[in-house]
């Protein structure tokens, strides 16, 4: 059965499937945006001007001004960078930790399989909200500690899909091929089963990625996240909701599309990180 090539295969997956062209292109733009933010924003988030206050949007002021003065547009350009980095970090610590306790669970069975389930199991008993407001009003609202509330709530997810991927395909016919040829047990969760579960987790880390975002701007918008005056969309979208009854809805309106936009883009990612991922779709 004839491969086909990566570039020709990428360029089947762009004709198939263009609007997930779109979400890596606009994936691709809010990295550079996180990356030069403050560059390229027209004006200092936190400066003030209470001269220019509450100003609607106009060729001056894209997303209008806020109660103090300062640019709505360039604070969601500069909040990108806050944003992008939590969920970032909080899936790849999520990620990390549940790979690896899921692979132990699904490979070694017994003892320990009961042990990890156990946890997890505790864990999902929480409502997952609920849980990373309690860890973050427990440890202090900082940066780092939603990163960590936003992993541990993430980590059954990724936990119980290795596991279940894990304990089908450990006794296949290459692991037991690799067991004959000497390798490790560890050798073979890492080299020869962990790479067969990719595919199915790529999907889950797109889509984790939107929620890991919901969650900082949640936490931020009660209170619990981020503080002001840090540029943040979930907390411009709390300072926003305040003045909408009194007409200003340009405060809310944009950086909470700005959200919605950004995790309607990891949706669409999922589906074509694993179009492009697993190796069925090669042949």
């Amino acid at each position: 059965m004839a491969v086909t090539p990566p570039l020709s295969h990428l360029r089947y997956l762009i004709r198939q499937n263009l609007l997930t062209f779109i979400a890596f292109g606009f994936f691709l733009g809010l990295v550079l945006i996180a990356l030069g933010g403050s560059a390229i924003a027209p004006y200092d988030p936190l400066t003030s001007n209470s001269a220019i206050a509450l100003q609607s949007p106009s060729p001056s002021h894209w997303f209008g001004t806020d109660q103090l003065g300062r640019d709505i547009f360039s604070r969601v350009l500069v909040a990108t960078r806050l944003d992008l980095g939590i969920a970032v970090l909080a899936v790849a610590l999520s990620f990390v930790g549940g790979s690896i306790l899921g692979t132990w669970a699904g490979y070694w069975g017994g003892w320990v399989d009961r042990i990890i389930s156990r946890l997890i199991d505790t864990l999902m008993a929480f409502p997952l909200f609920v849980l990373a407001m309690g860890l973050v009003a427990a440890l202090g609202n900082t940066v780092t500690n939603i990163i960590y509330a936003t992993a541990i709530i993430n980590l059954p997810l990724y936990t119980r899909v290795v596991r279940s991927e894990i304990m089908v395909k450990r006794n296949a016919g290459f692991v037991e091929a690799a067991r004959l040829t000497g390798n490790p047990d560890w050798r073979i969760m890492a080299r020869h089963l962990f790479p067969n579960v990719l595919p199915v987790m790529m999907v889950h880390i797109s889509l984790n990625m939107g929620w890991a975002i919901l969650n900082a701007a949640g936490l931020s918008f009660i209170g619990l996240g981020v503080q002001p005056p840090t540029a943040e969309w979930g907390i411009m979208v709390a300072e926003g909701a305040t003045y909408i009854v009194s007409g200003e809805w340009w405060l809310a309106l944009f950086p909470g599309a700005v959200l919605m936009v950004v995790v309607f883009c990891f949706n669409l990612l999922g589906d074509g990180l694993r179009d492009l991922i697993d190796p069925r779709s090669r042949t």
